[in-house]
């Protein structure tokens, strides 16, 4: 388990500059009338996530935290099948935006992580799949105006229903 912890820590430092470096191809600060850059939000977020892993690893160095001081497997079978469980449900997310649109395919995710893999009410499910992919859209194409995947021509009725609310 202390292996895992400061391993996983250090793969996602390196992810993190990798992200920023990356984000830098397109301006990362505020443009005068036109809001923030293209690569603002990627490497703003992903110092975050650097900053993070330093966190992480100065409470490894320091044995604050129980994986810190634990000589235990990094996961057992439970842990495994959750890995695969999650990790499936996300492959199949990115692989369904070029089908269902960005917006469908993160109310199918939450359909599956709220329903299946949390076990939640019908209720609740339903009522987020449904309510943040539309806070979604409206804040992307909305407000932001960043078009995400639109999916296979089938969904198109959905977006000419919003961009009508929209414009």
């Amino acid at each position: 388990m202390r292996q895992g912890e400061i391993s996983l820590a250090g793969l996602l430092a390196l992810f993190s500059l990798y992200l920023m470096w990356k984000s830098t191809e397109l301006p990362i600060g505020y443009i005068r009338g036109q809001g923030p850059g293209g690569g603002f939000w990627p490497f703003w977020l992903s110092v975050g996530m650097l900053l993070s892993c330093v966190a992480i690893a100065w409470n490894w160095w320091r044995g604050k935290t129980p994986a810190s001081v634990s000589d235990e497997p990094l996961m057992d079978s439970f842990g495994w099948r959750t890995v695969l469980h999650v990790g499936g449900g996300v492959t199949a997310f990115v692989a369904l935006i070029s089908v269902v649109s960005m917006y469908g395919a993160v109310a199918l995710f939450f359909v599956y992580y709220l329903r299946f893999l949390g076990r939640h009410s019908w209720a609740l499910t339903l009522a987020i799949a449904i309510i943040l992919p539309i806070g979604l859209f409206f804040f992307f194409e909305g407000a932001m105006q960043i078009s995400m995947p639109q999916g296979l021509p089938f969904t198109q009725p959905f977006f000419d229903v919003m961009y009508d609310i929209i414009y």
